[in-house]
């Protein structure tokens, strides 16, 4: 069965004796982990954890129905979990399946699965199974996340604040929610004593965001400051930053893309940043950038830059490179918006 967000969420609490597989795929692995490690919490403190790699799948098919199966050595509950779960395991998530008993949940975690791949729609065709696609949040869904898992916590959190902290995220949901569990701790909060979690709150622990470099270096592309930029990217000089650059500036350009809809729609900048309750210290850097790019020019842009994460990807690419080539063209786009 393929399950929505909604659905996912109350099955891993709430797990059915029926289901014997749960399969997170797409590319967000975080937030499949953090799925499973919901389901391990509902099954209580002493349930046993067993592990299964590839490499046991591959050459015992059956092991996974077997390990379903098998009772506890102490006859506690027990589930089985698969991390990096591949095409190569379909034999064995079939015997599963078509096992006459399990009693035991088995969790997959496929990052590098294919919508369209057999793994997948197996799952989607059981009745004992239940897939769900996970993706790394963007724009809006990740400041709801962020409101979420800090409700988890006992955090009211304001939209901007929450816009502000995934941003400062990076999008990942184990990072995040260890920035919320700081701000918690800041703040002593707890679901049985919530305190409210405003822009000081944010600004106290904003200082140890490691990230936080990045966001000038953004600000500067997407206002043109080519002289900027170039400082800024010499100053980085690699150490693996080109990855999270592009997908910070990626976040940003999908940010304004909503945006821009509203302002596109008649509706001045200034209520724009309202509605979407825009941080007030992003307002100003945001507010330039929309009156410089249009939709056209975002939406190619965000196409531009995940082309270039993508390439980067490849073994013989030339790596940290074409990011700065990408980040200096948007730059000089911008500049020449600007006039």
């Amino acid at each position: 069965m393929k399950a929505t967000a909604g659905q996912i969420r109350a099955a891993v609490d709430k797990p059915n004796p029926d289901t014997r597989f749960y399969l997170f795929h797409g590319p967000d692995e975080a937030g499949a982990a953090e799925l499973a490690e919901r389901l391990a919490r509902a099954l209580g403190p002493d349930a046993e954890r067993v592990d299964i790699d590839m490499k046991a799948l591959r050459e015992q098919p059956g092991r996974l129905a077997d390990e379903a199966a098998s009772m506890s050595l102490f006859g506690g509950v027990r589930h089985v979990r698969v991390s990096a779960i591949e095409e190569g395991a379909s034999e064995a998530v079939a015997l599963l399946l078509e096992a006459e008993r399990a009693g035991n949940p088995v969790v997959a975690i496929g990052p590098g699965l294919k919508a369209s791949g057999k793994l997948v729609k197996a799952a989607i065709a059981s009745p004992r199974a239940l897939a769900f696609a996970c993706y790394v949040p963007e724009g809006l869904d990740a400041a709801k996340l962020a409101q979420g898992i800090a409700r988890e916590h006992g955090l009211r959190m304001a939209s901007d604040v929450a816009q502000a902290l995934a941003s400062a995220s990076g999008g990942d949901r184990a990072i995040l929610t260890r920035e919320i569990e700081k701000l918690a701790l800041y703040l002593d909060a707890a679901p049985d004593r919530p305190r409210e979690a405003d822009a000081d709150a944010f600004e106290a622990i904003g200082a140890d965001h490691g990230e936080g470099e990045l966001f000038h270096l953004i600000d500067a592309i997407l206002d043109g400051r080519l002289d900027v930029v170039g400082a800024e990217l010499g100053r980085l000089g690699g150490g693996g930053s080109a990855i999270p650059l592009l997908r910070q500036l990626v976040r940003k350009l999908m940010t304004l893309a909503e945006l821009r809809v509203d302002v596109d729609g008649g509706a001045n900048i200034a209520q724009t940043l309202e509605k979407h309750r825009v941080f007030f210290k992003e307002k100003p850097a945001i507010e330039r950038a929309l009156r410089r790019w249009n939709a056209a020019q975002i939406a190619r842009a965000i196409e531009r830059v995940r082309e270039t994460e993508r390439a980067m990807m490849h073994g013989a690419s030339a790596g940290d490179v074409l990011a700065e080539a990408e980040c200096t063209t948007l730059a000089r786009q911008a500049a020449r918006a600007r006039g």
